[in-house]
């Protein structure tokens, strides 16, 4: 007789994290005989790995890109090794011409977990949350563990326990600080090191801006939501795109690249009610810039997508009142107003779906007022901070970690 056995997604994820903890065991422990093999044969000393990297970055997906360049670029600048490793085949740092960063792609999903947690390197660099909650653990050969924001919010927005087992934490502002703390203490977790260091990708942005010429032709507003039960997408669906499309203006709409993994179910439907058109466009670019730089309005939820358009290019945003729900997220456990949700009040208008009939008005009213320009520059001045600077203080801390962390093994 035949016996199936079903495994929900869950429990799979948990016994593959455990299956991946034992073999992960069994390596270091033959590693460790081995060393020591070669310790008494070679009469008591031990030349270090020649696998071992001083400095390595890790990226899960290639839409980080635009958070390392600018520190892979200081580094080749200054003519240190780095490696960069990353889970995506056509990451574009493959593609780059370095002579001391070295790329290399590891394998997709558990495939470069399971390489990351038998890395051999001093400091570790990355910006993937939930390090040692699932199938990404920490490997005992990694001196020290920096996470690098992706977004200039508060940092609650992870899954729970997204920065916990991290030793430091970059920010891109001090307000971070707190929410970080509070965790801490809530979690009864030892302090990380935070350093304030500032937006590399910002920075980036900041740069294309500058160098960017030409116009652009028509009125185009940009929805480009976050993922999740809480996002425009799952909330709204077909209503909010119905209400955009009959404003007359071009539409782009910029899904979060995680849906398109996890919430293909979301997407479908819109997909076939609304393909693309010469007034309607849904964008997947890996690069953000130009998308941005074409809108002349976007409209998003809780995305981090907002400070990117608001303090770097400086237009306006409407904001949807999704009644986000912050159980899956750090943000649980914080019971003060988020920071994100604050200062959104004062970078554009909230939208709720008894407006969507009023939305072409919604639209023309924010395009023709021009305040909000102090506004932005209190909220640049608090989250953005270091600008112009982060990818030299990031390189700066990561090399001086290092050495200090090489000081203390030499004493001891």
């Amino acid at each position: 007789m035949l016996v199936m056995l079903y495994i929900d997604p869950g429990t799979g994820s948990m016994l593959f994290a455990i299956l991946i903890g034992i073999v992960t065991s069994l390596v270091f422990l033959w590693k460790s005989f081995l060393l020591k093999i070669k310790f008494l044969l070679h009469g008591g000393r031990v030349e270090e790995s020649q696998k071992r990297v001083p400095y390595a970055i890790f990226s899960d997906s290639k839409r980080y890109w635009n958070v390392f360049k600018p520190i892979c670029d200081e580094f080749e600048r200054r003519g240190v090794q780095l490696e960069y490793l990353t889970a995506s085949p056509d990451d574009p740092a493959l593609s780059t011409e370095y002579k001391h960063v070295n790329c290399r792609f590891i394998g997709e999903n558990n495939k470069a977990f399971a390489r990351m947690n038998m890395l051999d390197a001093g400091i570790l660099l990355s910006t993937t949350p939930g390090l040692e909650v699932y199938q990404w653990k920490r490997s005992a050969n990694v001196d020290w563990y920096v996470h690098i924001f992706h977004a200039v919010d508060e940092g609650t927005g992870y899954r729970m326990f997204g920065m916990d087992y991290y030793n430091a934490v970059l920010l891109t502002g001090a307000f971070q600080e707190k929410y970080i703390r509070k965790l801490e203490e809530l979690r009864n977790l030892p302090a990380k090191e935070l350093v304030v260091a500032g937006s590399t990708y910002m920075d980036a942005l900041k740069e294309k801006l500058d160098a960017k010429t030409g116009t652009k032709e028509g009125k185009t507003v940009l929805l480009a939501p976050s993922w999740g039960e809480s996002s425009i997408l799952t909330k709204y669906g077909a209503d909010i795109l119905r209400a955009l499309v009959a404003t007359g203006y071009n539409i782009v709409v910029r899904p979060h690249p995680q849906s398109l993994t996890s919430e293909k179910a979301v997407l479908e439907p819109l997909w076939k009610e609304f393909p693309d058109s010469e007034h309607f466009h849904w964008n997947y670019d890996n690069d953000n810039f130009e998308v941005l730089w074409n809108a002349d309005i976007m409209i998003t939820d809780f995305s981090g997508i907002i400070f990117d358009y608001a303090l770097v290019f400086g237009k306006p945003i409407v904001y949807a009142d999704t009644s986000f729900d912050p159980a899956p997220y750090d943000a649980a456990w914080i019971e003060e107003p988020l920071w994100r949700f604050e200062v959104l009040k004062e970078l554009g208008a909230p939208l709720k779906k008894e407006d969507f009939p009023l939305m072409r008005e919604l639209i023309d009213n924010l395009l023709q007022q021009k305040q909000g320009h102090e506004a932005r520059q209190r909220v640049r001045d608090e989250a953005w901070q270091c600008m112009g600077e982060s990818a030299k203080l990031t390189v700066d801390y990561m090399i001086q970690k290092y050495q200090e962390l090489s000081s203390k093994k030499e004493k001891k």
